[in-house]
């Protein structure tokens, strides 16, 4: 099974358009990978399909990076029972 940070790469190459292998858990997905406001959106209904949860979409819009949305996205699973 992926681990979280692979499937929140794969999410975020799909909606962003660039190569898994150049997103790091640092970068920003502003300012490093290019998100745009409405890709931003995209990205949190994206994560929710893919891990099968709802997230709060303002605190999910808040996260800034990728290791952040790693984070979030595994505390938002164990919240909801999703196992990752």
């Amino acid at each position: 099974m992926e681990s979280v940070a692979d499937r929140v790469k794969k999410v975020t190459a799909r909606v962003l358009k660039v190569d898994p292998k150049d997103i790091k858990p640092e970068q920003h997905f502003a300012m490093d990978l290019g998100a745009e406001s409405v890709q931003s959106i995209e990205l949190v209904a994206s994560f929710e399909e893919e891990f099968g949860i709802e997230m709060d979409e303002d605190a999910a819009l808040s996260v800034e990076t990728v290791g952040g949305a790693i984070d979030f996205i595994t505390k938002v699973c164990k919240e909801q029972g999703v196992k990752v």
